[in-house]
């Protein structure tokens, strides 16, 4: 086990109350909706479930899992050593130790995960495992000779000139991706057991620009009927021609999602201001796109992408995991057109002179570990590519026994030492199955974590009283009179009433700590708006701080709690923090004719990365160049301020 810290697995429900807060915030968490799954809190007439399955919950419980995870059956992890099936990598989600290709056992210190979803990808699925099995049609080929001779050292980089010059194509087949598909599905619906632990049945869809320009998407299906193969860029290499096919799945009763990831690593791509094929954007592409895309994966292991400095140079937060590459490159990738705020800040532009916003999504997070198995844990860390990674010295954190020929003291790898610790998606459902989870993350009440276990709910409305925070019937009277995470709050419209209103909207943000984690440190309301004078525009506030204190009237910044690392063992200060942080805040540059929207990020006091972790273990100093401490945080998906 690569980690030195023990700490006790204990179940989902277990985990998500065992706080050292008061048990007037435990009864308080419990009567707001914010529970576990377990029974408790109780259905909505007040009653306690007796059921061996919890009765849904009126005000949604929030709901952890991993949406993004290959297997053996993606060309790229098989070549890095990994022959975990989709079988393991559910036995691992639910709490079980998997092998890592390196030879020692992953599980999760955290506890299992409430929902998890296979993504292989879908472009030569099971292709390379059947070149490395003798009787199969391919494994005399050529290809798959010199593919088991390169080994993980070469066969990754052998196979990408395959794909290039169209080597591949000839040993792909139809019958074994059929074949590697089926046992996709048929793991998902042995696994997946209503009310405790939810599978869904998906895919990635591998597509990029021809300069590597990152345009992946996972798939994800609402219910056990999928097609007979999935949708790949080899059956086009336009996102929107996947959203032509998903369209055509729903029609005949397959319901199904595209999440985008890494679009830090598009090169500008993801969230460019036109079509794939650079023709403009018109009504008809933005309703499909956000039909078919409600959320995005906003963190993962291959980096953040929320937000950049160099886009975001006021906000002094938006260093966090920054992966500068295009995926399984070492090209920069561009950042404009790159990250989730400008997206979401160019949305609001197109809506205000075109009427239409293709990048109205929400937030998740996710691992994409190529493991079978998404290890988040910063103390835990195992990286991504299977044998090519699953060292300290592998990875870059540790120095080599000895230089390499030119020198360096680190493995060759700019990108692996960059690699972050991924992340998980958060969604509040009324019930953990497949229905009221996927409804979720059709309406946008979703949130993404960089890896602790952190609550969000925030809302907004008119007319939320003083004493709100305080009320036990907190959750039900945001909701009630006011609209959650993903929602569209319209001007001057009660939504309780849909009467109209002079009043200026409040919102509700409020941040419930990862009891295995670092506390909280601050809670901040993220804007962006078009001022009537400046244009598109973005502020930061701290709107609750940790330790009493108060965000500062003019910077709107609470002052530095104080919280430290010790470097030498990664124990982090003690008594410095909140378990809990909430607010009910009213914007003070608000102005009813100015389109905006607004999302909440938590940050908690500052902890070892992952690669100090790895310094301490080998008793060498952290690398030079990476940062020594970061500080996890999580993100609510955004309300849309409609004037």
């Amino acid at each position: 086990m690569p980690s030195s810290q023990t700490r006790p697995r204990r179940s989902p429900s277990t985990r998500r109350f065992e706080t050292a807060t008061t048990v007037a915030l435990l009864a308080a968490l419990l009567a707001a909706g914010c529970g576990d799954d377990s029974g408790s809190p109780a259905d909505g007439d007040g009653s306690a479930s007796t059921s061996e399955t919890p009765a849904p919950n009126p005000l949604r419980n929030a709901y952890f899992g991993e949406l993004h995870v290959h297997t053996k059956h993606s060309f790229d992890a098989y070549l890095f050593g990994v022959r975990e099936t989709p079988d393991a990598a559910y036995r691992f989600a639910k709490g079980e130790a998997i092998p890592h290709p390196s030879g020692y056992e992953m599980q999760m210190d955290s506890g299992p995960l409430d929902f998890q979803a296979v993504t292989d990808h879908a472009f030569y699925l099971g292709v390379v495992p059947a070149m490395y099995e003798q009787g199969s049609p391919t494994y005399d080929t050529t290809l798959a000779a010199e593919l088991r001779e390169l080994g993980v050292a070469g066969g990754f980089q052998r196979a990408l000139v395959a794909m290039g010059t169209g080597e591949m194509d000839e040993v792909d087949s139809p019958e074994v991706r059929a074949s590697a598909w089926r046992d996709v599905v048929e793991a998902a619906e042995r696994h997946n057991d209503p009310g405790r632990f939810t599978t869904f049945i998906g895919y990635e869809y591998t597509s990029s620009t021809d300069d590597r320009g990152n345009l992946h998407r996972n798939v994800i299906f609402r219910g056990s009927e999928v097609p007979e193969l999935p949708f790949s860029r080899n059956d086009s290499q336009d996102p929107e021609g996947l959203w032509d096919w998903l369209d055509q799945q729903r029609a005949q009763g397959r319901d199904a999602i595209a999440i985008p990831h890494n679009s830090n690593g598009s090169n500008g791509a993801m969230f460019q201001l036109s079509r794939f094929d650079g023709s403009p954007f018109d009504a008809s592409y933005a309703e499909k796109r956000m039909r078919n895309e409600p959320i995005i994966e906003l963190s993962q292991i291959k980096g953040t992408s929320e937000v950049h400095p160099m886009l975001s140079p006021n906000d002094e937060w938006a260093d966090f995991e920054i992966f500068p590459f295009r995926i399984a490159t070492e090209l920069y990738s561009e950042p404009k057109g790159s990250y989730a705020r400008e997206a979401l800040r160019n949305g609001l532009v197109l809506e205000e002179e075109l009427g239409y916003n293709p990048f109205r999504f929400g937030f998740v997070a996710a691992s994409d570990s190529h493991n079978a198995a998404g290890l988040v844990e910063e103390d835990n860390y195992v990286s991504k590519v299977g044998a090519a990674d699953g060292t300290a010295q592998l990875r870059g954190s540790v120095p080599l026994d000895e230089p390499r020929e030119d020198g360096s003291q680190y493995a060759a790898s700019k990108a692996f030492p960059l690699f972050g610790a991924a992340g998980l998606a958060g969604v509040w459902a009324e019930e953990n199955t497949r229905e009221s989870l996927f409804e979720a993350m059709r309406r946008k009440e979703t949130f993404a974590t960089s890896g602790p276990r952190i609550r969000i709910r925030f809302f907004a409305g008119y007319g939320y009283l003083e004493d709100l925070l305080g009320d036990p019937e907190m959750v039900a009277k945001a909701y009630a009179g006011g609209v959650p995470m993903g929602g569209d709050l319209l001007s001057g419209s009660d939504p309780a009433t849909n009467a109209d209103t002079a009043d200026i909207p409040r919102l509700l943000a409020w941040a419930v700590g990862d009891p295995d984690s670092a506390p909280l440190q601050r809670l901040q309301i993220v804007k962006v708006w078009l001022d009537a004078e400046e244009g598109p525009s973005e502020r930061v506030y701290d709107v609750a701080c940790s330790d009493g204190a108060q965000p500062d009237a003019v910077t709107h910044r609470c002052p530095d709690n104080g919280a430290t690392v010790d470097l030498g063992d990664c124990s982090i200060s003690q008594g410095v923090g909140a378990a809990e942080l909430k607010a009910l805040w009213t914007d003070p540059d608000f102005s009813r004719t100015e389109r905006a929207l607004y999302y909440v990020r938590v940050l908690e006091n500052p902890t070892c990365r992952w690669s100090t972790w790895d310094a301490i273990r080998a008793g060498v100093e952290p690398r030079e160049g990476l940062a020594k401490t970061i500080q996890e945080r999580a993100w609510s998906s955004p309300i849309w301020y409609v004037p």
